[in-house]
């Protein structure tokens, strides 16, 4: 498998265990004490880690430092609005598409050779 593409797989996993370590308990933990959410919201995110450590290990030498952390906020972006829209509920705004579109600028500077 190609660098970049298992960098990117792992780092889209990576993501979506961070996205629900930070964000689920809001919904899911909320009249819980807040000791549970940090434990379980910890618990969540050493998955994350497991995910995004070997991730950036294998893309860097291929991509630089900046390059792994604008296709890391890209990812991001892609995880986060499906997660804010179909798992919290939040209405879909149109300033998602405008972080976006400012994200496609993000990769164009960090990507160009």
């Amino acid at each position: 498998m190609n660098v970049i593409l298992k960098s990117s797989v792992l780092l889209v996993c990576s993501n979506v265990f961070m996205t629900f370590a930070w964000y689920a308990h809001l919904k899911n933990l909320r009249s819980k004490p807040l000791l549970v959410a940090v434990a379980v919201s910890w618990g969540i995110a050493a998955f994350e880690y497991l995910l995004q450590v070997p991730a950036n290990r294998i893309g860097y030498g291929t991509l630089s430092l900046a390059q792994l952390k604008v296709m890391q906020e890209v990812i991001t972006l892609l995880v986060f609005v499906p997660f804010a829209i179909l798992y919290m509920r939040q209405p879909f705004k149109l300033d998602f598409v405008w972080a976006g579109v400012c994200l496609v600028g993000a990769v164009y500077f960090a990507f160009r050779t």
